[in-house]
């Protein structure tokens, strides 16, 4: 059963495509088929270019779990700092330690800010 695929899907879909598959060329779209890759003009799940759903998709797990799952899109958490997704089943509150230690920072960073008195309200 196929569903409409969300904006951020179709940019997450588009940002994998242009960075990792060999198949791409900026000037030319997709090489084996000498046209605009198929992928960019997906409104639906359902059939993937083969190539993208054995060698790109698995670089981003939460992506690849939201196409590949049947029935609706699994609930995912939103990452407070980037906005990318957490998987729910965990009790992870960030997309990767490069957020988690950005959050943390921001958090230091206002609590000495209250701590010394230069709080937002002053």
């Amino acid at each position: 059963m196929s569903r409409e695929l969300t904006r951020q899907e179709k940019a997450a879909i588009r940002s994998l495509v242009t960075k990792w598959c060999a198949n791409y060329d900026r000037g030319c779209g997709c090489l084996p088929l000498d046209c605009e890759c198929y992928m960019f003009g997906k409104c639906w799940t359902g059939s993937f270019c083969r190539y993208f759903r054995e060698a790109v998709l698995p670089l981003d797990p939460a992506l690849e779990a939201a196409l590949t799952a049947e029935g609706p899109r699994p609930d995912f958490k939103v990452c407070p700092v980037c906005g990318g997704a957490v998987a729910p089943d965990r009790r992870q509150a960030y997309c990767s330690g490069a957020c988690a230690k950005a959050a943390h920072r921001k958090q230091q960073r206002e609590y000495m800010r209250k701590k010394r008195g230069w709080g937002v309200d002053n």
